[in-house]
């Protein structure tokens, strides 16, 4: 069984105060919205686990009735930082999972064929991550003022989500994030801990995710065509 773990239990404090990204209205419906329909209809995955925050439960239950997904789903509570989330959510899984894709709620665009070919890879390796191939220059400052030097972009990828595992992998790698009190900055950093090897799968189409107001015109501009 292949299982989809949608974080969505982040404040997105950069959209403003008081503001839910994800239930932001873009091109007809929610952002969330949007992100669950990728994987309602995705035929490489078998069941959802949304992490949502406390108290936003009966919101999500009517997402899927207004937008008649029809895959089953769970909802799971999120925890203090997005790793906790994710363990929250690897703890509603159906026992017979045994690989699980993490995307993030507000990251609606990612290709089915995205997720599939992460899947296949977990399948293969136990990690692979989407990415895109940095192309802008990068520069270096050590005070934020002054450029100290020109970084070789050619070694670097901007990683994404879906971040995809054999469950059993990253139950433990996060299981050893949390012994050892550590704060990981995504799911495959986890896995660099415990030496589990994670293989990079280029993303080719825009795959952004929500974090600021300017955000949602591009994604009105993607999603809108897409319709």
């Amino acid at each position: 069984m292949t299982s989809a773990i949608i974080v969505a239990a982040g404040k997105g404090t950069r959209m403003g105060p008081n503001v839910d990204k994800l239930f932001l209205e873009v091109a007809g419906r929610p952002v969330v919205a949007h992100t669950w329909q990728r994987f309602d209809a995705a035929a490489c995955i078998d069941e959802i686990v949304l992490v949502v925050r406390d108290t936003m439960q009966a919101a999500f239950t009517e997402l899927a009735e207004t937008f008649g997904f029809k895959k089953p789903y769970r909802l799971a509570v999120g925890g203090r930082e997005r790793q906790d989330s994710v363990w929250s959510g690897l703890q509603a899984l159906a026992p017979a999972a045994e690989i699980v894709a993490i995307h993030d709620g507000a990251r609606p665009c990612a290709s089915e064929k995205l997720l599939a070919d992460t899947i296949e890879a977990a399948r293969e390796v136990g990690a692979a991550v989407a990415a895109q191939r940095v192309t802008d220059t990068l520069k270096e400052s050590e005070g934020g003022t002054w450029i100290a030097r020109t970084v070789d972009r050619s070694r670097l990828w901007a990683v994404q989500t879906p971040q995809t595992f054999r469950v059993e992998v990253l139950r433990r790698a996060l299981a050893v994030v949390r012994q050892q009190g550590l704060l990981v900055t995504d799911d495959a950093a986890a896995c660099e801990l415990i030496g589990q090897p994670v293989r990079l799968i280029e993303s080719l189409e825009p795959n952004p995710k929500v974090t600021r107001p300017g955000d949602l015109l591009y994604l009105e501009a993607l999603l809108g065509s897409a319709g």
